[in-house]
């Protein structure tokens, strides 16, 4: 599956830290140093049929921020990222609307990658789709029934046993209690009620075949298709190797689908699938958690078809610190477009003269990202930057050597000031 353009970022000629961020499996600050310059990390995709709301913008602008800080550090960045091209919310909402689900799927996966390259995200080294990778998923499931950790039901379902002695065990990354577990469990995808099974939060690995659904061979396992879980496992490990240096994605999946995901590969591999597990905060609209079902999602295609400036929707979401809930108001957009513009206005008015301020705004701005990527601290002190520039007339500025600010803001945030 064809990733989208990776926008151009000017080179620094000084390097910054590697970052810190919080890591939800030790519930502590973790300093993400790669191994041999090289950092991994794997994010989780969409599910293709309501793309692209703010709260998908929110986590992969998020991640992309890592992305860059690492670059900044002098980093190499493997980056895998899947697309859930087959499940039962797009087969639901294909059959509803009457559209093929490979269509639905293919043109919401087309608007995804405009979104992206819209918001300057840099784009995945793989990115993966489920449909393409159903052998290495079932050659995966098939494995995990071979060492015990799964079983199969009358109707040809196979479950992931949690019950699997692993290490780290289950239950490492969420924490999460077991009644906590089989509440969310129920609420995000899980099938508790379904008869024959070990653990009523027991995960699908692979579901059999259903007359107007679509199955590919899973050899032994018959005809069906993967599980959620399963499949972002199996991708990470084809393209990235375990363990992962960050395994990233919002919050809403901690508990099932990483904590899940993190078993497969343990069991699988014996092999932690992560080093640090890295989550953003929800969004909401106007005070409302903004969700599918609610009819309220804020789609950033539709913000650019109403002509706002990508760097603004970009500047939003950064006014948030990624691992906060927040919530998009007009309001909020407003300001961020005047924020833009001061900045665009700075930009203009930068100056030999002031090489002191460029190189302490630099400096910084890297001290508050690398420092869990906090973006709010960052844009507070662009807005300080600007403000030497408020009264400066732009046709007053004269050639800069070294870095320049709006360079800076461009590799460092992805809010680009210049044309």
């Amino acid at each position: 599956m064809k990733s989208w353009p990776e926008p151009q970022l000017p080179r620094l000629t000084s390097t910054g830290k590697v970052p810190t961020v919080f890591d939800t499996s030790t519930r502590s600050p973790r300093r993400l140093r790669g191994s041999k310059q090289t950092a991994r990390l794997y994010v989780c995709g969409i599910t293709p049929y309501d793309a692209t709301h703010l709260g998908h913008a929110s986590t992969y602008v998020a991640f992309d921020l890592l992305n860059r800080i690492w670059r900044d550090a002098g980093l190499e960045v493997e980056y895998a990222q899947n697309t859930t091209d087959v499940d039962d919310p797009l087969l639901e909402r294909a059959d509803a609307t009457g559209v093929d689900w490979r269509e639905l799927a293919s043109s919401q996966i087309d608007l995804f990658r405009e979104d992206m390259e819209a918001l300057r995200v840099i784009p995945p080294a793989n990115f993966i789709g489920v449909v393409e990778s159903v052998d290495e998923i079932a050659a995966g499931v098939r494995d995990l029934v071979d060492k015990g950790a799964a079983y199969t039901l009358d109707s040809g379902d196979v479950y992931y046993r949690v019950s699997t002695q692993i290490t780290p065990p289950f239950g490492t990354v969420s924490h999460d209690d077991a009644e906590t577990m089989a509440a969310l469990s129920a609420e995000r995808g899980g099938d508790p009620e379904t008869p024959g099974k070990e653990n009523p939060i027991d995960p699908l690995l692979w579901r059999a075949e259903r007359e107007g659904e679509p199955s590919w061979d899973g050899g032994t396992l018959g005809q069906g298709r993967p599980g959620w879980h399963v499949e972002c496992t199996v991708i990470a490990d084809r393209y990235l190797g375990f363990p992962v240096d960050v395994q990233g994605g919002g919050s809403d999946l901690i508990f099932p689908h990483h904590e899940m995901s993190a078993a497969h590969a343990a069991a699988w591999r014996d092999t932690p699938m992560a080093k640090t597990y890295m989550h953003t905060g929800m969004v909401g609209l106007d005070g409302e958690k903004m969700s599918k079902s609610k009819g309220n999602l804020v789609l950033v295609s539709k913000l650019r078809e109403r002509g706002v400036d990508p760097m603004a929707i970009r500047t939003v979401i950064l006014s948030n610190h990624y691992r906060s809930d927040w919530s998009f108001t007009e309001e909020q957009l407003s300001i961020a477009e005047a924020r833009l513009q001061a900045w665009k206005h700075a930009a203009k008015c930068e100056s030999e003269c002031r090489q002191g301020l460029r190189e302490h705004i630099i400096g910084l701005l890297r001290e508050a990202l690398t420092d869990d990527l906090d973006s709010p601290r960052a844009l507070g002190i662009l807005d300080e930057w600007a403000e030497h520039y408020a009264d400066s007339d732009p046709s007053e500025t004269a050639a800069i050597t070294g870095d320049r600010v709006a360079d800076a803001v461009d590799a460092l945030l992805g809010i680009r000031l210049l044309d």
